[in-house]
């Protein structure tokens, strides 16, 4: 006889629960896997190289002298240590990766084939103008879907990311206070406490001092704060909205015109874009300039600190700050315009040596096309359905930050459930890994002690939702029924357990040596 347990699957009474330990150290499917350089040995290689015809006399002193020091793997090793590790990574293509304000969303596979389309993947930026009309054609369409989506008349799109599309805003903000002759005393930005840490840490290196606007208790801007704070020494404001916690941002309008009437602009962070594209036009609002992740809105891959893009519209006011280069469209074709002169004039300069990311701008357009007008509305719409749902289904178990009212694209808990059960919120994310899935956002947003952030995005069906939440449910119901050992010495099914935190994080060993080898004389 079996029953169901809480996640709907059957368990068998009085089943044994302890496992041997395996004496490999793998489990099952579950390779083990030692660091690449301790598989290293005999000099082996996946490459036959030729005998270099030179001897690199004419290099001098800078010829080498040792081993390069990478290691020695054939073919099949290399390919089996990487799919090994594949294996140990939590990943949007294995189940529902639920962080809070980073949208992790699934990347359509059709996006990939279009990126990989001769003359896209190969291209140099280099190359003749002439020889790349697809590409900047490719690029101009894109230009045109974003400011059609954001009301916004220009678009820069070589920021390589969301911080650096918030430095490009700033940058360009920088410079119209310059060119009116206000810059010597516009010298502050004005940031929320909920606000991306990008955002007051952009603000600082542009040379600003940041000042912190406080927040309501359901969760907004603290419009009488924006106000006293706001006056003649005030460059800009940097709001996100929807805002970290989940919610829109009511007094827009009114934040808005506040700044204006100051004579600041509004930057505003486009992280959470993806809950209001196709329903709502930032330009709409009053904003200024904003930075689109084209990875969390449009679906390019995620992060890694490398193929990201992060391009800003800007409105009217911001438009002749631009910087190069940016496509435009003549008689004779498309162009790029590139140097500070003419039209280009105002430009404050260049963000990088070319023209960004082109595999990121042809997975975008993909997206954007393959949906259409009324299928990137529907993005907006499904996410922010998906996020409620989360939060009607948990919230009798979990206690929600803002409780009044609907979330838009994420749900915000806190900790106050787990109070009095030794239990704390890195704990309980711990147990999740155990169960499969990768934790959400802890402790973030600061302002909400022991938050919990969770974002489904619209990827996910009612099926993996409701797995994901019956999970939730049944950890929470553990966690208050007193299986404190359950949470504090979880993951225990992980390839790593549970770490000194504090230690990695301010000793960490950041490069493997090989360990010595010392000779012992028989006796």
């Amino acid at each position: 006889m079996s029953t169901m347990n809480t996640i709907g699957r059957p368990t068998t009474p009085n089943a044994v629960t302890s496992k041997p330990a395996t004496l490999t150290g793998g489990r099952g499917l579950l390779q083990n896997e030692h660091l690449i350089f301790e598989s290293d040995g005999w000099g082996k290689t996946g490459v036959d190289l030729p005998e270099p015809k030179t001897d690199g006399s004419d290099l001098g002193d800078l010829v080498r002298k040792d081993p390069i020091g990478l290691p020695g793997l054939s073919e099949p090793e290399t390919m089996r240590h990487y799919v090994r590790l594949s294996q140990k990574n939590h990943a949007i293509d294995l189940a529902i990766y639920p962080l809070g304000s980073c949208t992790m969303k699934h990347n359509p596979r059709l996006n990939e084939k279009m990126a990989r389309l001769p003359g896209f993947s190969d291209i140099h930026p280099l190359q003749p103008i002439s020889t790349v009309q697809g590409a900047l054609e490719l690029m101009d369409t894109l230009s045109h879907w974003l400011t059609t989506l954001t009301g916004m008349p220009a678009v820069a799109l070589s920021p390589k990311a969301g911080a650096h599309g918030e430095l490009c805003g700033l940058m360009a903000i920088r410079a119209a206070h310059e060119a009116s002759g206000e810059h010597e005393k516009r010298r502050k930005v004005l940031v929320p406490t909920s606000a991306h840490g990008t955002n007051p840490a952009t603000a600082a290196f542009v040379g600003y001092t940041v000042v912190e606007v406080a927040q309501t208790d359901d969760g907004r801007v603290d419009v009488a704060d924006l106000a006293a704070k706001l006056g003649d020494d005030v460059a800009a404001i940097m709001v996100t909205n929807p805002n970290t916690c989940g919610l829109f941002e009511r007094d827009i309008l009114e934040i808005s015109r506040l700044t204006h009437e100051a004579g600041a602009y509004f930057y505003c962070d486009g992280a959470n874009f993806n809950a209001i594209v196709g329903r709502v036009r930032p330009g709409d609002l009053g904003v200024d300039a904003m930075h689109i992740n084209l990875h969390k809105t449009f679906s390019t891959p995620h992060g890694g600190g490398g193929p990201g893009a992060g391009p800003v519209v800007l409105s009217e006011a911001l438009a002749p700050f631009a910087p190069a280069p940016w496509v435009v469209h003549d008689a004779n074709g498309y162009r790029l315009i590139e140097r500070e002169e003419d039209e280009a004039a105002q430009a404050f300069g260049r963000l990088c040596a070319f023209q960004g990311q082109m595999g990121m701008y042809t997975r975008a357009l993909s997206y954007m096309m393959s949906h259409g007008a009324d299928g990137l509305r529907q993005v907006a719409e499904d996410a922010v359905l998906n996020a409620n749902y989360i939060k009607a289904r948990l919230s009798d178990v979990m206690s929600a930050a803002f409780p009044d009212g609907p979330c838009m694209h994420e749900a915000l808990f806190d900790d106050e459930w787990l109070k009095g059960t030794d239990i704390t919120t890195l704990d309980f994310a711990k147990a999740m890994i155990d169960e499969g899935f990768h934790p959400m956002t802890m402790y973030f947003p600061l302002v909400v002690h022991g938050a919990m952030l969770i974002e489904p995005t619209e990827t996910e069906s009612k099926q993996e939702l409701d797995r994901f939440i019956e999970a939730m449910r049944a950890l929470a119901g553990a966690a208050k029924a007193g299986d404190v050992d359950r949470f504090k010495g979880a993951p225990f099914h992980a390839p790593m357990k549970r770490l000194d935190e504090t230690r990695a994080a301010r000793a960490p060993v950041l490069r493997w040596t090989a360990p010595q080898v010392s000779n012992i004389a028989a006796e």
